[in-house]
């Protein structure tokens, strides 16, 4: 194990490594419910088989990081990309779920080609350091922002008539309004007092005190009716067999033998995974660079071996195409597109280095088949205080941010604030890879942008203006 994992090289050890994926484990294991209840609202989806195709996604996906790549990052069926999926891929555009899978399959061959054919690296490159500085903090702000959000620290209020319903999902427009909460709901309190158990060991300096707040919080969510332990099945093994339901349901009619049945279709189609791949790649991106380079996983010389080296001889070499490959994976499960997961920064917070952190990731994956009842326990509240430190410790990256000139500031401030405000990692890179070309332009100072973020930022704006016209 130690010389597989290179332990010792990484500067860590078995046990900080398990630790750390246990850790990265309780903050990203609410996406084996959530997946399947937006994924089931696509008619004919089958909640059962989304659930057993989540979790094979995310075992699969994670085994590669692990095993390939040697890092410590996680993959599952990303949020957002799954409300894409079924909002506006199988809702607006009227793509049956079948289909929407042959579109994220189609977009997995994309990513690992550009992958191969050194795009992405490309993609790394062009990216000015300012902007590199902004990601990686804006992805703490966007962490911490989930864990407030799953703490149930603020709730939203719209206006009357300023919103749509799509079965059980509300959307508002901009007339919602976020505030605090009053603190007398039991599930609060107990985020509170896991936040507050959080921050003391991590003061006084405690080890694995991240994964130990998740057990404590846990374990008081006992006593206050948060966590109950009524009816929990701690071994079930029927439901494995429900991946029939959406395993391949795309190599059929409707699927492969549909999609491209008209022209039209096919632009529409090319649109979408287009979509797809921008989001998919870009979160990707901005997780490895917002984390990798402030732990040190990939360092200085394993980006000029990046860029300069053919092949696959570098970590991030390895684990852009362990990330690509994931996409079509997960397609062929019965699932949207599967990313590496921005959560993986909470176990790289307290230690993880190497592939045995994703490892035991996919073995607790693996366990949760038949043991869901058992970690369905944990609940958010308990994991949510583990993602706002988190975040705090990325935001450091702003510190090398140069603020008082606005040139850097502008295109800096809106990656980071669009990122957090707008639930998206890419969309937050779009914005700040938008106004840093307008400020050149301005500037006269075209010749200073590297042609692929010229690219990008005019991909990134016929994307929007695309989606756009498509909901009128």
């Amino acid at each position: 194990m130690e010389k597989f994992f290179k332990l010792k090289e990484s500067n860590t050890n078995v046990r900080t490594e398990i630790l750390a994926g246990v850790t990265t484990f309780f903050t990203m294991a609410y996406i084996i419910f959530v997946n399947p209840s937006i994924l089931s609202l696509n008619e004919g989806m089958s909640w059962n088989g989304v659930f057993v195709a989540t979790i094979f996604a995310a075992v699969t996906g994670t085994l590669v990081m692990a095993l390939f790549a040697n890092v410590p990052y996680a993959q599952a069926p990303g949020m957002g990309l799954n409300a894409f999926f079924t909002f506006t891929v199988c809702g607006a555009m009227g793509f049956k779920w079948q289909e929407g899978l042959v579109l994220v399959f189609v977009c997995g061959l994309i990513n690992i080609l550009i992958t191969i054919t050194k795009v992405r690296k490309m993609i790394i490159l062009s990216i000015p350091e300012s902007l590199q500085n902004a990601i990686g903090g804006g992805i703490g702000l966007f962490i911490a922002y989930i864990g407030i959000k799953n703490s149930g620290f603020i709730h939203f209020t719209t206006d009357p008539g300023h919103y749509q319903t799509f079965g059980e999902t509300v959307v508002s427009d901009s007339s919602i309004v976020p505030a605090l909460v009053n603190f007398n709901n039991p599930g609060v309190i107990l985020a509170l007092i896991g936040l507050v158990i959080t921050v003391v060991l991590l003061v006084k300096h405690v080890k694995g005190a991240i994964f130990l707040g998740i057990i404590l919080t846990t374990i008081i969510g006992i006593p206050m009716g948060v966590v109950s332990l009524q009816n929990v099945k701690f071994f079930d093994i029927s439901s494995v067999a429900s991946i029939k339901d959406t395993a391949f349901a795309m190599f059929g009619t409707p699927g492969f033998g549909s999609i491209f049945s008209s022209p039209d279709r096919i632009i529409l189609a090319i649109i979408t995974v287009f979509a797809f791949s921008l989001s998919d790649t870009f979160d990707t991106i901005g997780t490895f660079i917002g984390t990798g380079r402030k732990s040190g996983i990939f360092d200085e010389e394993d980006e000029r071996a990046l860029f300069e080296s053919k092949g696959f001889n570098s970590k991030m070499d390895k684990a852009l195409f362990a990330d690509a490959t994931a996409t079509s994976i997960g397609a062929l499960f019965g699932t949207s597109n599967t990313t590496t997961y921005v959560e993986s920064a909470a176990g790289i917070a307290v230690g993880g280095r190497t592939g045995l952190t994703s490892l035991v990731v996919a073995i607790l994956f693996i366990l949760c088949l038949p043991f869901a009842g058992l970690f369905g326990i944990v609940p958010a509240q308990a994991t949510a205080p583990a993602l706002i430190v988190v975040g705090v410790m990325m935001a450091s990256s702003f510190a090398s941010i140069n603020w008082p000139d606005f040139d850097e500031a502008l295109p800096a401030f809106l990656t980071v604030a669009f990122m957090a405000f707008a639930y998206s990692i890419s969309y937050g890179i779009a914005a700040g890879f938008t106004f840093y070309c307008i400020i050149k332009i301005c500037r006269g100072e075209v010749k200073k942008m590297h042609p692929i973020l010229i690219i990008t930022t005019i991909l990134f704006i016929l994307n929007f203006i695309i989606l756009a016209i498509r909901q009128i």
